[in-house]
């Protein structure tokens, strides 16, 4: 294991951005969101967690695929080539780490989609332990150690000190210029009271009984969905917040001498989602509220070995406008209920 002074965090996050982007949480606008290092940023490794999840990295709001050119009868097409720019992205949650291993599973499979797979080809990822959860917190819920989250390594911050894990070739280069960490004491008495701490919060112990492939028609056709979608807005923010939602939507722009192809994050709580010619397939505010979260708890888990589609990271019980979210259908229709 490695140590660093937070005094000396900047010189370390330069030596590394001499090869590579840098990307960590940062204080912006009164928020803290992940932003590119610079010597001037304002860097913030103890908020627990950012605005937007770290998952913009590999999956970005935003990216252009190809443009079309156009010169009278002309036309040419312009293939834009996935990224190969190195960068780290450093000071990511354990539940953020656990998104990746579920965008891989939508991404990388067969087809598999060249402009994510680059990014995680070009990208190493370095975890940062919890030490404070709140009472929004409920990853464990999914198998998740926040006191150890994964990576290609793994930052504990106790006081004013950094210990550092490598735990791939990636992470190996990244810290091999630290010195070494004589007594390893701290973190350990960190990650136990940690865990201590995320053992007694409130929502600690969901019951995700039930919510499996083998109950799916029971949970699709509750009743309960009338009252719990009753007050939801389709506004799409718990999907914006959100590490692991995935849909996304293609669109061309007019740039005045030919057109850009793009692509973007969608909503499947927006009325619009996937809208053709004749109309949509989720017409109501209900169904679509149905789709978002019978989709994380019962579709993907079916099809993907139990693997939920959350990593309880909280953002949605943050940030939602009208206190909807998915530790609300997990209560109204886990347990017994199945």
């Amino acid at each position: 294991m490695k140590k660093l002074n937070m005094a000396e965090l900047n010189n370390w996050l330069a030596a590394i951005a001499e090869t590579r982007r840098v990307i960590l949480p940062i204080n912006q606008a009164n928020q803290v969101n992940y932003g590119v290092w610079t010597p001037e940023a304002d860097v913030n490794l103890e908020a627990l967690r950012t605005v937007k999840s770290a998952k913009d990295a590999f999956f970005p709001q935003v990216e252009n695929m190809m443009r079309f050119e156009t010169e009278g009868k002309s036309l040419s097409v312009q293939m834009i080539d996935p990224a190969s720019e190195d960068f780290v992205i450093l000071g990511v949650r354990a539940c953020d780490a656990r998104s990746f291993d579920i965008l891989d599973r939508v991404f990388l499979s067969d087809p598999c989609d060249p402009f994510y797979a680059a990014r995680r080809e070009h990208g190493a990822v370095v975890t940062l332990a919890c030490g404070r959860p709140d009472e929004n917190c409920f990853c464990t819920n999914f198998g998740i150690d926040p006191a150890d989250p994964k990576g290609d390594a793994t930052m504990w911050l106790v006081d004013e000190t950094l210990y550092l894990r490598a735990n791939t070739e990636k992470g190996e280069a990244l810290v091999a210029g630290l010195s070494d960490a004589d007594d390893e004491g701290p973190v350990e008495a960190q990650q136990a009271a940690t865990r201590e701490i995320v053992g007694r919060l409130p929502l600690a112990n969901l019951n995700l009984k039930g919510f499996d492939g083998e109950h799916l028609m029971e949970k699709f056709d509750s009743p309960k969905w009338a009252a719990l979608s009753r007050s939801c807005l389709g506004c799409g923010t718990c999907t914006f917040v959100c590490p692991t939602c995935q849909c996304y939507d293609i669109r061309d722009f007019d740039t005045g001498s030919g057109v850009q192809r793009y692509r973007c994050w969608d909503s499947c709580m927006y009325s619009d989602f996937t809208l053709m010619a004749h109309g949509t397939n989720r017409p109501t505010q209900l169904e679509r509220f149905r789709q978002r979260f019978m989709h994380k708890l019962v579709y993907f888990p079916a099809n993907n070995e139990g693997v939920y589609s959350c990593v309880g990271c909280g953002r949605c019980l943050a940030k939602c406008p009208q206190n909807l979210n998915i530790v609300k259908v997990i209560k109204a229709l886990g347990g017994d209920e199945a």
